[in-house]
């Protein structure tokens, strides 16, 4: 339908992920095909020399994007893993969700982003947590959540501090949370 596909969401098993990314791919006007997993995370095994040449072997740009909540997560088996990847041009970024009693402090954060950046891994976005059945007791208010983020920022380099996000139902992607770090006139 013209140039208006620019975003899809799909899950389920390998087979049919591989053959639908790859007609997506072939559409023309796609510049670059953005996986969203945390697969490789629980199972870095999965990243096999199978998947390095279909996801290497894609005609346009390839993101991958990991979904890393604490520091714990990174193996040294993930960053073994995401290696040839990288080598191939694939842009590997995390996304991470603020979980209270996780991962809700600013060293927490600075600890992860350290060690998904050693990993080879962009921090990219620290996500609020979605209003979802059963996950309030995960749930860190906005002003919290901007203490956390202005402690990230004393700890890291900019290029290291993820971008604090939301999802507002009705918007096109992800929408960038104020950190109000500068006085309002």
């Amino acid at each position: 339908r013209g140039n208006s596909f620019r975003r899809r969401s799909v899950n389920g098993e390998d087979s049919k992920l591989a053959a639908l990314a790859e007609k997506i791919a072939a559409i023309p006007h796609v510049k670059r095909l953005r996986i969203h997993t945390r697969l490789p995370v629980v199972m870095p095994s999965r990243l096999d020399a199978s998947f390095y040449r279909w996801f290497a072997g894609l005609p346009v740009q390839r993101v991958l994007v990991l979904h890393i909540n604490h520091a714990n997560e990174v193996s040294a088996e993930l960053t073994e893993k995401l290696a040839p990847l990288r080598q191939a041009g694939v842009t590997v970024l995390n996304q991470a969700v603020l979980l209270k009693g996780v991962n809700d402090t600013a060293d927490t954060q600075a600890q992860l982003n350290e060690k998904v950046f050693a990993a080879g891994i962009m921090p990219y976005y620290l996500h609020l947590l979605d209003k979802v059945q059963g996950a309030a007791h995960f749930d860190i208010d906005v002003e919290q959540a901007r203490e956390i983020m202005a402690g990230v920022i004393k700890r890291l380099p900019g290029f290291m501090v993820p971008k604090l996000v939301t999802e507002i139902g009705g918007q096109p992607g992800k929408t960038p949370v104020d950190l109000r770090l500068y006085p309002q006139d």
